[in-house]
């Protein structure tokens, strides 16, 4: 039996871009479908929310002195982008009903997002990816991906890295003596100054005692035993206690 009747997979636009940095890469794709099909094979109703980094970053916009506002337009539209291959992908897998809900409207090719009819679509078995941020500037991913948890009710939200498998103590690329943590509540990560989301995401999931659990996405079947309630990666939760691997 899953542990989670219900999750939302918050993945960085470069997860389809692959090794590549930038577009899109059929190997990363494919490795997506697989990873989501098989949460979904286990009975998980699944939400997805994708970044957009692999069309457009920040930092290609202050290259261009493109100011803050209009970047982020670009951004949002790059998700969608994303959102649109990957339904693409995972209907040519056989994902079946596949719905992209967006923050603005773009009726000819995604629904807009409506909380009651996105909790529906999951309640019915249908995947659905979450596009377009929260349809306004100033906000990373991050947070429209734990509000969309919240407004429909997902029990934890799987925060997939690249070239990390968890949270550590220092960062292990700089400090041989870094400790991953398998868990960690919300205040100690605060306390320790330690980088899970972005602030403002961070502090939405823990005023509502929302869990994120942090893992490596390149590794395969990582969510599925997640789901399966293995302790993989790092659960970050309201009582949850200080535990290394």
């Amino acid at each position: 039996m899953a542990a989670f009747k219900r999750v939302l997979v918050k993945l960085s636009g470069q997860a389809l871009a692959g090794t590549h940095g930038s577009g899109f890469d059929q190997g990363a794709l494919a490795h997506i479908v697989d990873e989501v099909l098989a949460i979904q094979a286990l009975g998980v109703q699944v939400a997805i929310m994708v970044g957009g980094g692999n069309i457009f970053r920040g930092k290609l916009a202050e290259a261009w002195s493109i100011e803050r506002a209009e970047a982020d337009n670009i951004g949002m539209m790059a998700t969608v982008i994303n959102s649109l291959m990957l339904r693409g992908a995972l209907s040519a897998k056989g994902a079946g009903d596949v719905r992209v809900m967006t923050a603005m409207p773009i009726t000819s090719i995604a629904e807009p997002y409506i909380r009651l009819r996105a909790v529906e679509h999951l309640e019915k078995g249908r995947l659905v990816i979450f596009a377009g941020g929260t349809g306004q500037p100033y906000v990373t991913t991050d947070y429209p991906a734990v509000q969309r948890a919240l407004e429909t009710r997902c029990n934890v939200v799987l925060a997939a890295k690249h070239g990390v498998d968890g949270t550590y103590s220092a960062d292990p690329k700089l400090d041989p003596a870094a400790r991953r943590f398998t868990s960690i509540n919300f205040d100690e990560v605060l306390r320790r100054g330690l980088q899970v989301m972005e602030q403002s995401a961070f502090l939405l999931a823990r005023d509502h005692g929302l869990p994120l659990h942090v893992f490596d996405f390149a590794e395969a079947g990582c969510m599925a035993r997640i789901c399966q309630g293995e302790a993989v990666g790092t659960l970050v939760a309201p009582d949850v206690p200080l535990a290394y691997a």
